[in-house]
């Protein structure tokens, strides 16, 4: 017997991985849906998405590219692994990602291919939009003058393609080494941590998608995951799911507000004494 079954659960509630069935439409993240879709149906050409690490970022991008149907936008969504990425290198990425055809070596003949693309795509009433995650990750200036070339493609309706850029907070810092991209940016919305109230609906929400069909874990236990995680959605998962283990080990139908604080202090989250 594991936990699942223990608690009478389908699946995981809690994992980390991205997975849309499990995507909680909480007020900030709905706001930041509605203003990003308008920015690429207004061809409004750069928005960003600002948040600390663990507040929802590629969660949102996800559902985002699922949103975006491919009989009306042509999208992509691209994730940054590594500092090092090149501006050639990204270029050729965004013009395989709206549909380029071997794209040339040399720098101008790839942005002509890149321009007629998306020409195409807006002759067929359709709209280009990359979604770009982890975006801190590109510290280049020449990186950013290379955005600046894209977003001054353009027709009188508005921009031909719409950059959405998914990072932390130090992200802004990249903005600084090109000031005209900076002033090119239509839209910003920034995610929080949730409150306590949207914690214990977020994590209603996944229990009922997992499975659950009582309550697992008490009021005051609900309280004290949101002081360990500070109401980070990553870390409620991470929280939860080392408690349902937990609770599992020691027999306990009900998780209480004891394993919450054991698992808060065991996994570093919070030493400080807590408030009644």
């Amino acid at each position: 017997m594991d936990y699942l079954e223990f608690y009478k659960l389908k699946e995981q509630p809690f994992s980390n991985v991205v997975d849309n069935r499990f995507y909680y439409d909480n007020p900030q993240l709905s706001e930041a849906l509605v203003r990003i879709k308008y920015a690429v149906d207004s061809m409004k050409g750069l928005a960003v998405v600002v948040g600390d690490i663990g507040t929802g970022k590629t969660t949102l991008a996800r559902k985002i590219l699922d949103e975006l149907d491919e009989k009306v936008y042509e999208a992509a969504l691209l994730v940054v692994l590594h500092s090092s990425v090149t501006s050639d290198w990204l270029m050729k990425k965004i013009a395989m990602q709206i549909g380029v055809d071997k794209p040339e070596e040399t720098k101008v003949d790839l942005l002509g291919q890149i321009y007629k693309r998306l020409l195409e795509i807006h002759e067929e009433g359709r709209k280009a939009v990359v979604l770009i995650d982890e975006m801190q990750m590109l510290r280049s200036q020449e990186i950013m003058e290379e955005f600046r070339g894209l977003l001054n493609m353009e027709v009188p309706e508005g921009k031909l393609i719409t950059l959405v850029f998914f990072g932390l907070s130090e992200m802004e810092k990249l903005f600084s080494l090109d000031e005209p991209l900076k002033q090119r940016i239509a839209l910003r919305c920034r995610l929080k941590a949730l409150e306590e109230d949207i914690t214990q609906e977020y994590m209603k929400h996944r229990l009922n998608i997992a499975g659950a069909e009582e309550d697992i874990f008490t009021p005051d236990a609900i309280k004290a995951i949101h002081f360990y995680s500070k109401g980070v959605p990553r870390l409620i998962n991470t929280v939860c799911d080392n408690a349902l283990l937990e609770g599992f080990l020691v027999n306990k139908e009900m998780i209480d507000k004891d394993i919450i604080e054991s698992v808060g202090i065991t996994l570093g989250l919070n030493t400080e004494e807590k408030n009644d």
